[in-house]
């Protein structure tokens, strides 16, 4: 991915950080999806009194795209910190890498952390989620080639 692309959806991310609802753990966190089609949807983390209806910036960005029908994906770029200062990078939860897996091809679906638009770095989701469970698992194939050859938590 160029780098002029990949800066853009990190400065979108960071927009996000604006939009952040974290009243609980004051962690804000933004994201900016590419889709195949060329489409950045963004999403934010919204947090709830009783933290189980929470949501990740990722899955907000991943759920948007998906409500309008699109399924396929490029990259992410997700930026977060405490109070939204970009002191580290700040990694999916593995929930989000689970969300990544269904919707991404893991070996071609980058990830990208960053702290600042020139201060950024690139994952694939197989890097970050190495043994992933995903639509493949539940394929037909898989059924053909037997129950021991399917993981299941």
């Amino acid at each position: 991915m160029p780098e002029t692309e990949i800066q853009e959806l990190i400065g979108t991310a960071i927009g996000q950080l604006a939009y952040s609802y974290a009243p609980y753990s004051s962690f804000r966190v933004g994201a900016a999806l590419l889709a195949q089609n060329g489409r950045v949807y963004t999403g934010c983390n919204i947090e709830n009194a009783a933290y189980g209806p929470s949501n990740c910036a990722e899955r907000t960005a991943f759920f948007k795209a998906v409500s309008e029908g699109v399924r396929q994906f490029r990259a992410i770029c997700v930026v977060g910190g405490p109070e939204g200062r970009l002191d580290a990078y700040t990694p999916p939860c593995g929930v989000c890498r689970q969300v990544m897996m269904e919707f991404c091809q893991p070996e071609e679906f980058e990830i990208i952390l960053a702290t600042g638009i020139k201060d950024y770095k690139v994952y694939t989701l197989k890097e970050l989620l190495p043994q992933g469970f995903g639509p493949g698992n539940l394929s037909k194939e898989s059924e053909e080639n037997g129950p021991g050859n399917i993981e299941i938590c």
